[in-house]
C-alpha cells in the first residue's frame, strides 16, 4: 500500500450555517433528520463484531486513521482549551487517548468505544504516568452525566453511527463552552470500489457517507453553534483488488449495511469486479479514494452564545496555519 498521494483542503470547503441562519421549516427538518437515519442505517452489531475481530490488525493497517488523526490533533493547537474532562468517541487502539492525556495532562481522559477488544488493546498502551479511563460503550448512548464533559475528539467514527444520535448525545454530555472536534468519511470516500462493484449488481457493498453540507445542517440540529468544516482528499494505492479488500478487513471496515448481502461473495461476481477495478489502474497501481471531513462546533452558553475573544477559529485561519505547518 501507498499512502503519499493526498491532495489538501478542498476549496469547496465553507464554513457550515449558523444556528441563527435561516430559518427552516419544522416538518423539513423533521423530514431531514429521518432521512439521514434511514440512508445511513447501519447493523451495529455487525459493526461491533468486526471491530472487535479487527483489535489485533488494525494498528498496521490503519495509515490513513493515524495520518487523518495527526491531522485532527494538531487543529487543537488553535484552540486556547484547559479541559477537565475529555472524551475519545470512537477510542480504538487507543492512539487518539494517548496522545490527549499527554496533551493535557490534568485531565480525565476517557477513552470511549463499542468494540471490547479494541479497549484492552488500547489498555495495553497505557503507562503508569499516561493513563486514561477506558468505556465500553455506544456513541448514541453515553454512560455520562449532562453538561460533564468540556472536549470530544472523535477520529473517523462518525460515519458508523446516526448522525443526529451521536450529536444530540454529545451535545447532552457537553457543557456550556464545550467543544466537539472530529473528522469523518464524505460521499467520495471508496468511490473506485462502489464504481467496480456497481458494475456488477445493484447490492450496497459500500456505505453512504455524508456530504459536508448535511452533516453541518445535523451539527445545528443538534444544537451546536459556529460549526466549522473542510474537507481533504487521500488516495492510497495498492497493487491488487484483494489488498484493498484485505486493508478494510484489518481495519474492521466491513459493509455493515442492512441491505448487504448475507453470506459469502461469490468467486464469479469477486472476479468481475475485479476487472471493473482494473480499468481504473494509473501508474501501476490502484486507487482508493478517502473524502475526509474535518469539523468542529462549540456549545453554546446557556444563556447567550459564546462571545469572548478566542471562542472560535476560521476556516481560513486553519487552513493557513496547517499550510505553514506543512512547509519543509
Amino acid at each position: 500500500m501507498n499512502a503519499t498521494n493526498k491532495s489538501g483542503p478542498d476549496k469547496s470547503a465553507r464554513d457550515a450555517p449558523a444556528p441563527d441562519g435561516a430559518a427552516r421549516d419544522e416538518s423539513a427538518s423533521d423530514d431531514a433528520a429521518r432521512d439521514a437515519g434511514s440512508a445511513y442505517a447501519l447493523d451495529a452489531r455487525w459493526v461491533r463484531r468486526s471491530f472487535d475481530r479487527a483489535a489485533q490488525t488494525y494498528d498496521d493497517a490503519a495509515v490513513l486513521h493515524a495520518e487523518v488523526r495527526g491531522n485532527l490533533l494538531s487543529r487543537l493547537d488553535l484552540m486556547a482549551l484547559a479541559p477537565r474532562v475529555v472524551v475519545d468517541a470512537g477510542a480504538g487502539t487507543g492512539h487518539g487517548s494517548h496522545a490527549l492525556i499527554r496533551r493535557y495532562p490534568k485531565a480525565l481522559v476517557i477513552a470511549l468505544d463499542s468494540s471490547v477488544r479494541m479497549l484492552q488493546a488500547a489498555g495495553r498502551r497505557q503507562t503508569w504516568l499516561r493513563r486514561f479511563t477506558r468505556a465500553c460503550a455506544d456513541a448514541e448512548r453515553l454512560p455520562l452525566a449532562d453538561g460533564s464533559v468540556d472536549l470530544i475528539l472523535s477520529n473517523l467514527m462518525l460515519q458508523w453511527c446516526n448522525p443526529d444520535a451521536v450529536f444530540a448525545e454529545f451535545r447532552r454530555v457537553l457543557a456550556p463552552h464545550g467543544l466537539l472536534s472530529f473528522t469523518t468519511l464524505g460521499p467520495d470516500t471508496l468511490r473506485e470500489l462502489r464504481s467496480a462493484w456497481g458494475a456488477v449488481d445493484s447490492r450496497t457493498h459500500v456505505h453512504q457517507f455524508m456530504d459536508m453540507h448535511d452533516i453541518g445542517d445535523a451539527l445545528v440540529r443538534g444544537g451546536f453553534a459556529s460549526p466549522v468544516l473542510d474537507v481533504e482528499r487521500y488516495t492510497l494505492t495498492y497493487l491488487d483488488v484483494r489488498r484493498v479488500a484485505a486493508d478494510l478487513k484489518a481495519t474492521g471496515a466491513h459493509n455493515a449495511t442492512m441491505g448487504r448481502a448475507r453470506g459469502l461473495t461469490g468467486r464469479r461476481q469477486f472476479s468481475a469486479m475485479q476487472a471493473a477495478y482494473e480499468t481504473l489502474r494509473q501508474d501501476g497501481r490502484l486507487p482508493a479514494t478517502y473524502e475526509v471531513v474535518f469539523a468542529h462546533a462549540w456549545t453554546p452558553d446557556t444563556e447567550a452564545r459564546r462571545t469572548h475573544e478566542g471562542a472560535t477559529v476560521s476556516l481560513d485561519d486553519i487552513k493557513q496555519q496547517l499550510r505553514a505547518r506543512r512547509r519543509p
